[in-house]
């Protein structure tokens, strides 16, 4: 439309106010339509929008209706299915647990029985090893005792064989020693007294020379040297005093020495007394020769100790295991001593069955 009007406009006939006043009612016009066009848009766009809405609103409503009803089907029917699926499983849980129940019962049952059968293996394994071990020891306590009494009679026997070799090497060794000394005795002694002649003849001339010389010594004393007699006097006199008392002191430790030894000698008299009277008393039911052997066997032990070793070395020395008739000295043995009566394998038993309770208890059985 503008372009229709502008040559109109471009021409001279018009004015330039009547140009401006056709530009801006035109422009007026051209904004007028322009807003009656955009009205009429906006409502026909709102309209159309409103259709739309209405439209999509309802295929919407449908489409969820339609989606609902679906999914609400398709959950009811799986609820159906999860009610039922649980009324299984329940069911196949109690019929599980019925069975896990009689396994675990039955088990139980094996374990036990296997339990007390191993109980009972287990406590006849100790009833087993504790019967072994007590007739074990008890075999090992009786092989130690006869071992002691062997080691006992074998020490008396011994003894008894040295002191009778003792005393064939001593009168042996008496009458070698005696011969010997004798003839070497007899060549020394001349020797000896050939020596002592000699001696005894130069001492005698040493001593008469001895003699000349102190004669003529206090002669000479006497006659020339008078003028300190006093002071020789007052330094004898001195001398005699210092002797004296070296002498009183020289006493006194003596006598203290004596007294000191005189008391040694009366402790060891009175601890010998004691041990002879003691030995005496333990050896007085004894025979000479089992005395004099449990005499030897006694000497290195001490007084306070005479007892147990008598009693010790009392059965080995009173026993005779030689050729000899052995009935006759066993019943010496309960003669003499008077102090044990025999035992009877009853008691034997008897004390064996309480050393094996002691060493069950020390054992902790």
């Amino acid at each position: 439309m503008l372009d229709a009007i502008k040559p109109l406009l471009d021409s001279e006939l018009i004015n330039e106010e009547a140009q401006q006043q056709i530009s801006e009612a035109w422009e007026a016009k051209l904004n007028e339509a322009r807003e009656q066009v955009r009205a009429e848009l906006r409502e026909e766009f709102a309209q159309r929008y409103e259709h739309d809405k209405q439209v999509m609103v309802e295929a919407l409503d449908r489409m969820v209706s339609e989606g609902l009803n679906a999914e609400i089907q398709a959950i009811a029917a799986e609820k159906a299915q999860l009610a039922e699926d649980r009324v299984n499983s329940q069911k196949k849980l109690q019929e599980n647990a019925t069975k896990f129940n009689d396994f675990m019962v039955k088990k139980l049952a094996e374990e036990i029985g296997e339990l007390r059968k191993d109980r009972k293996a287990h406590n006849e394994g100790l009833e087993k090893l504790e019967g072994f071990i007590v007739h074990a020891l008890a075999r090992e306590i009786q092989e130690f005792a006869q071992d002691k009494r062997d080691v006992v009679e074998t020490k008396v026997r011994l003894v008894r064989e040295a002191r009778k070799q003792l005393e064939t090497l001593k009168g042996k060794f008496v009458a070698e020693s005696a011969k010997k000394m004798s003839q070497a005795v007899s060549q020394h002694l001349k020797a000896e007294l050939s020596q002592l002649k000699e001696d005894i003849q130069v001492a005698r001339e040493n001593n008469f020379g001895r003699r000349i010389f102190e004669a003529y010594a206090a002669e000479f004393g006497a006659t020339h040297l008078n003028e300190k007699a006093e002071v020789r006097k007052l330094h004898d006199v001195i001398a005699q005093k210092d002797a004296k008392l070296a002498e009183a002191i020289e006493l006194t430790e003596k006598a203290k020495v004596l007294v000191e030894s005189k008391e040694r000698e009366m402790r060891i008299l009175k601890e010998s007394n004691q041990r002879e009277a003691a030995l005496e008393e333990l050896l007085a039911p004894l025979n000479k020769e089992k005395a004099e052997v449990m005499r030897n066997l006694l000497e290195s032990v001490q007084t306070n100790r005479l007892a147990n070793a008598f009693e010790k070395y009392l059965p080995a020395v009173l026993e005779d295991r030689s050729v000899k008739a052995s009935k006759v000295i066993t019943e010496s043995v309960s003669i003499a001593t008077g102090d044990k009566s025999a035992r009877s394998p009853d008691a034997d038993q008897v004390e064996e069955q309480s050393n094996v309770i002691d060493l069950k208890r020390l054992a902790g059985l």
